[in-house]
């Protein structure tokens, strides 16, 4: 080897790291521009153009990276659900040990930033939107909340062990609900309620769930 040629092998290495990163954060940015333009435009208004000019790139960029508007709202649903699922993993580690105080935790961040954030429900449902009639959206859709879902029925039998799996299946599920309707209402007007009034909502819901309210289990399955 002579010494220009190992010259050139040295330099030619820190030069592909470079390349490699300049192309993930290209790529972040047009999943970012994708949110941005579906919160503000919706999914009519999420084109080729709209999102080059909100991410300041030419239309050759996108297509390099995705193949096309659909691939990128794709990857954009992928990840503000990463995101969000991420949040909620940090509120939970941050709760402590106490199975208890990671439940209240999980299901209380969805009202404190970054979750609460009407700019997320915009995106958010423009995603909502396009579940009935494009399945990959939909398979990210069952993915996401299959898999809070999951996390709450661990942590609610974690809780109360003798809770039956189907009734922490309902419960998870009706948790789940009232948050998701707490959390759009708050977003769309936040003069309804405060965000504290809908960690008090979700405390009672969550003691009714784990049949603490009164100090017990309380099944009610078979009553009228």
């Amino acid at each position: 080897m002579t010494e220009n040629t190992a010259k050139r092998n040295v330099i030619s290495k820190p030069r592909a790291r470079f390349i490699r990163e300049t192309a993930d954060v290209r790529r972040q940015a047009l999943i970012e521009a994708t949110a941005r333009c579906l919160a503000e435009k919706g999914v009519a208004g999420t084109s080729v153009r709209a999102i080059c000019a909100r991410a300041g790139v030419s239309s050759g960029l996108l297509t390099h990276y995705f193949e096309g508007v659909d691939a990128l709202i794709l990857a954009t649903y992928e990840d503000v659900g990463a995101r969000v699922s991420a949040a909620l993993e940090q509120a939970v580690e941050e709760a402590g040990d106490d199975p208890r105080d990671q439940l209240r935790a999980c299901l209380q961040a969805n009202f404190r930033a970054p979750i609460l954030d009407p700019d997320l429900l915009a995106t958010w449902t423009a995603f909502w939107s396009l579940v009935r009639t494009d399945p990959h959206i939909a398979a990210i859709h069952a993915e996401v909340y299959g898999g809070t879902r999951a996390q709450l029925e661990t942590l609610l039998r974690t809780i109360v062990p003798e809770m039956p799996q189907d009734r922490a299946r309902l419960a998870a599920i009706s948790l789940t609900a009232l948050v998701d309707g707490l959390w759009l209402e708050i977003c769309l007007d936040p003069t309804t309620f405060s965000a504290e009034e809908a960690q008090a909502m979700v405390e009672r819901a969550m003691m009714l769930a784990l049949g603490q309210w009164r100090g017990e289990w309380v099944d009610q399955s078979d009553k009228p």
